[in-house]
């Protein structure tokens, strides 16, 4: 009977996420992995980003060469028919296409082979570990990156869970010259409580420098829609330094 009497935790005015301005995360493009299956599909989470308060887009879907063996051809014929769907239904939002890359033999292949990579913008490249287990070789992967005059910019590095019990590789990876960029939902407790103390605690030691939705499917953009996730990133967009809206 008592917990009648306990205070409620007050619920945050509706807000957008506007003052991102881009968003650097996503897999929009229709049928090429694990995010968005069909145009009609794409359309409507763009036109939920939209309404979220978001002026720029930049999708980046997997290139993992065993689960989603895409490469520039695949990536930007599918960006294309998605960028015509748009203009066919007048959705007006500048989108761009660029990849998150799976950090593997095949990419150290890429660079080997000096093919341009597909980046964020300029030289950002995103790329992306194993939710297994890190490479052994993450330094040499970063510093390869880096001498291609690309700078890498880790995705979701959170949800890393073998990472944390190993904070001190966060320091080394952004001593090393590599970005780190945040998954939104993880800051509510999407990915699990473990997930979101690591976001919080990156947030707390200043680590963070990008937050991306990696919107897959409706069930996230439900949750984009969460009021205490606007107002926590309204929260962090004004302490730290966010590179989003340079994008």
């Amino acid at each position: 009977m008592f917990s009648l009497f306990k205070k409620k935790k007050p619920i945050p005015e509706p807000g957008d996420l506007s003052v991102l301005e881009c968003d650097m995360h996503s897999h929009l493009i229709p049928g090429i992995d694990d995010g968005s299956p069909d145009v009609d599909t794409s359309v409507a989470l763009i036109e939920g980003m939209i309404k979220l308060g978001y002026k720029k887009i930049i999708t980046t879907p997997h290139l993992m060469i065993d689960l989603y063996p895409n490469n520039r051809s695949t990536i930007m014929g599918g960006y294309e028919k998605l960028m015509k769907e748009l203009d066919k239904r007048n959705i007006n939002i500048p989108v761009t296409a660029a990849a998150e890359y799976f950090l593997d033999d095949h990419f150290d292949s890429l660079l080997e082979k000096k093919e341009p990579l597909l980046t964020i913008r300029d030289n950002l490249v995103l790329v992306e570990f194993s939710f297994a287990s890190m490479p052994l070789d993450y330094k040499q992967k970063i510093f390869n990156i880096q001498m291609k005059g690309y700078k890498p910019v880790l995705a979701h590095p959170e949800r890393y869970a073998y990472l944390h019990q190993k904070f001190d590789v966060y320091e080394e990876l952004r001593n090393a010259g590599c970005l780190l960029q945040v998954n939104l939902l993880s800051l509510i407790g999407y990915y699990g409580k473990s997930i979101a103390a690591a976001a919080e605690r990156l947030y707390k030691m200043k680590y963070i420098d990008l937050l991306g939705s990696d919107l897959h499917h409706e069930r996230h953009m439900t949750n984009l829609n969460n009021p205490f996730l606007h107002q926590k990133v309204s929260e962090i967009a004004t302490t730290l330094p966010l590179l989003n809206s340079q994008l």
